[in-house]
């Protein structure tokens, strides 16, 4: 199996608890469960395969990354209670996702012989989108949108790197590794530091 599917499949795993978990602060039924924990798993890499025109989409290609999500769903539906803070578990692992996430959508982009922007972009997409959509289907502030933290930074900044990275070495799994601990880093560093970009702040207009 080369990098690509064991991406796919980690990022699917990860997101799906984190969706799992937020259906289970909104308080959903065991449908509602695999629904969010597949459509937060899914959501990022069908898009990206969209806009790539990728045909089929990685998990219809792979239906087990569905099974995968469901089976996660199964897992924290039963054992969602055990956690303390279920929102802190969200957080973190969520962290995780988006750094395997936005590697995963690098390193499909760079298959398909796309140019260094556009590698960029579909890892900040693939990382971001399903947990945006997780969000907003649950009725949460989405965490790509929290005030100046670095979310959607975090994924560009990674992405970047895995870029430059593509063109220094032919190792193929340096740039992806280089993607995923840039990215969970500043990731990890906004949630637990507080590290942020600027935020817009009003001032009185001019007389």
């Amino acid at each position: 199996m080369t990098w690509l599917p064991l991406l796919d499949y980690a990022s699917v795993l990860v997101f799906a608890i984190t969706g799992a978990l937020v259906a289970s602060r909104a308080q959903l039924d065991l449908i509602g469960f695999v629904f969010v924990a597949a459509l937060t798993a899914v959501g990022g890499g069908t898009v990206r395969d969209l806009l790539l025109d990728r045909n089929p989409v990685f998990w219809i290609a792979e239906p087990t990354n569905i099974a995968v999500a469901g089976i996660a769903a199964l897992i924290t539906f039963f054992t969602a209670h055990l956690f303390e803070s279920r929102l802190k578990v969200v957080i973190w692992l969520d962290a995780l996702a988006l750094a395997i996430a936005v590697s995963a959508g690098v390193a499909t982009a760079q298959a398909l012989g796309q140019t260094p922007t556009i590698t960029i972009l579909m890892g900040v997409i693939t990382g971001c989108m399903g947990g945006l959509l997780r969000d907003v289907v649950c009725n949460e502030v989405p965490l790509v949108l929290k005030q100046g933290e670095l979310y959607v930074t975090a994924a560009l900044a990674g992405a970047a790197a895995a870029t430059m990275a593509l063109h220094i070495t032919t190792v193929t799994w340096v740039p992806l590794v280089a993607c995923t601990a840039l990215t969970f880093t500043l990731r990890a560093g906004s949630i637990a530091f507080g590290w942020h970009i600027p935020v817009y702040k009003p001032r009185p207009p001019r007389s």
